[in-house]
């Protein structure tokens, strides 16, 4: 992909970012060997590999799915200063 000054430029407008000319270059210079990196990389040809998630074939060891805690609702609300119907009043703070 080709990059021109204009289009750094334009960017750094949609970015809200104030550029000199000097920064701009800067910038274009380092856009460009990121775009020319990516070009590498799309370039490999990875027909026939498999997509895979760690580097690694390894996988977690799993819990059984059990509740482990007791219910401490009612606890929970004799503390709070103010409850009604099992739900904690706040005070209003938008109007």
């Amino acid at each position: 992909m080709l990059l021109s000054i204009d289009d750094v430029f334009k960017i750094a407008r949609l970015a809200r970012l104030g550029l000199t000319e000097d920064e701009a270059q800067i910038a274009h210079s380092q856009l460009s060997s990121i775009f020319g990196l990516i070009a590498e990389m799309q370039a490999v040809d990875t027909h026939g590999i498999e997509p895979m998630s760690h580097a690694q074939d390894i996988s977690q060891r799993l819990r059984e799915d059990t509740v482990t805690e007791t219910n401490q609702r009612e606890l929970f609300q004799s503390a709070a200063p103010q409850v009604k119907n099992g739900l904690y009043l706040v005070p209003q703070v938008i109007e």
